[in-house]
């Protein structure tokens, strides 16, 4: 596709190999070149390119700067946490140390400015200087004539300089309130569905077939498309199951074209990968050394990702455990569990005439706040004193769907909530705190 990368101003050569490093996006990198002109040409002061995250903003620009050779200064706005910082990137990309060291301690704007003006008259610019600007959004956050004075560097240092804008939210969020010079925008979409299945299938191991790596890509974009279009998560998650995916081969009990026995094997391996999307909780190694683990454990604890209960706080154990028996058992047995001096009772006292079924089949029953937190006190092994981190524990719980709040919203000073994980669930988590969460059930007497 090296016709939308034709430019007046550059060897087609280099062309050739920027179209070959950027697929699927090749129209986008040409509209940049058209803005951005021949080398020599002034260009427009400032450019603001906008996209979801992963979309390719960062990859075109350094693919450019570095294919093409233009004298550019990239800058991340999450690494330079200040603005001196920032000011001395810039001049040390561009004029080296002896200009960075020109500033002052605390460097103003217009220290930024005359200083880059001198280093300007000793070596002007013979072809268009690029400040590319990554996670700009957070110059939102700085001095108010920040924004606004690098919009228009090109017209306060007299150079042939363009301020280049990266960012993940669009120009109308980003405008400051005072105003300020207008960039251009460029728009980089989200990849489609068919596009991203061309850039991983890229990505496929040498020792199988491309047709065999591209049949587990249409998997894995069956699985996480719905919920997952960034670029970078899914080629984490490509690399991360595809061992799983070739296990039935390397077993021989499979071949490369018996893609029915493969999703069977793949398929509880990705639900599972579904859960830590965006999350990244743990490494690619990590990741393989847990299935391993659980592959080890008994049928019990089979269905539960080590993951799940190795990475919760040790408190939020104990609240989990504490919901669990909160919903599955009667709330008349609390005294009977969790109280020390409580005397002889039987269960027989317990029993109702209408209570026969087990309330594990019945179902979670809902249960308020104060009384989640009474049982977590008694079993829980330390005295915890009712912090607000205990709380956000809580709600902790909830955002994980492990606990589900099921009050109304005008029920405000008593919330409810239900357990929502299964039998074993709770006893893997059990088991990692050492707390025998049978003895504590009701079904189980």
């Amino acid at each position: 596709m090296t016709a939308l990368l034709q430019h007046p101003g550059y060897e087609e050569q280099r062309l050739q190999r920027v179209a070959e490093q950027l697929p699927c996006r090749e129209l986008q990198a040409g509209t940049l070149l058209a803005l951005m002109g021949e080398p020599q040409q002034y260009s427009y002061p400032s450019i603001f390119i906008y996209g979801h995250r992963a979309s390719g903003k960062s990859h075109v620009m350094d693919v450019l700067m570095s294919e093409l050779e233009l004298p550019n200064a990239t800058v991340s706005c999450v690494e330079c946490v200040s603005v001196p910082l920032l000011f001395e990137q810039v001049l040390l990309s561009f004029f080296g140390c002896d200009a960075a060291s020109l500033l002052p301690r605390s460097p103003s704007l217009s220290d930024f400015v005359r200083i880059y003006k001198q280093q300007c008259s000793q070596s002007p610019a013979k072809e268009t200087r690029y400040i590319v600007m990554e996670k700009s959004e957070l110059l939102r956050d700085t001095d108010a004539n920040l924004l606004p004075a690098l919009l228009r560097l090109q017209e306060l240092v007299e150079d042939n300089v363009t301020v280049i804008l990266l960012s993940e939210i669009v120009w109308d969020v980003f405008r400051p309130n005072t105003g300020c010079f207008e960039p251009l925008l460029l728009n980089f979409p989200d990849y489609s569905k068919g596009e991203l299945l061309q850039i991983l299938s890229q990505d496929r191991h040498p020792s199988y077939s491309a047709e065999f790596y591209l049949s587990y890509i249409n998997i894995l974009l069956g699985v996480f498309y719905s919920v997952c279009r960034d670029l970078r998560e899914l080629r984490h998650l490509a690399a991360l199951n595809f061992s799983k995916f070739c296990e039935p081969l390397t077993e021989g009990k499979a071949k490369e074209t018996d893609t029915h026995k493969l999703w069977k094997n793949i398929e509880p391996h990705l639900k599972k990968a579904m859960q830590t999307v965006y999350l990244r909780e743990v490494s690619s190694l990590q990741w393989e050394q847990m299935q391993q683990m659980e592959e080890r454990e008994s049928g019990a604890v089979r269905g539960l990702s080590a993951h799940t209960h190795v990475e919760l706080p040790y408190y939020s154990k104990f609240l989990l455990i504490a919901a669990y028996l909160a919903s599955y058992n009667p709330a008349r047995t609390d005294r009977r569990f969790f109280l020390k001096h409580h005397g002889k009772i039987r269960k027989t006292n317990f029993l109702k005439k209408n209570e026969k079924m087990s309330n594990h089949l019945l179902g979670p029953k809902p249960f308020p706040l104060d009384r989640l937190l009474a049982i977590f006190y008694s079993v829980v092994d330390s005295r915890v004193a009712p912090t607000a981190s205990i709380f956000s524990q809580i709600s902790s719980l909830v955002t994980l769907q492990l606990l589900t709040l099921v009050s109304h919203d005008d029920q405000l000073d008593a919330p409810k909530y239900k357990c929502a994980v299964s039998m074993d669930f709770i006893s893997a988590i059990s088991r990692t705190v050492n707390f025998d969460i049978v003895k504590y059930l009701y079904d189980f007497l």
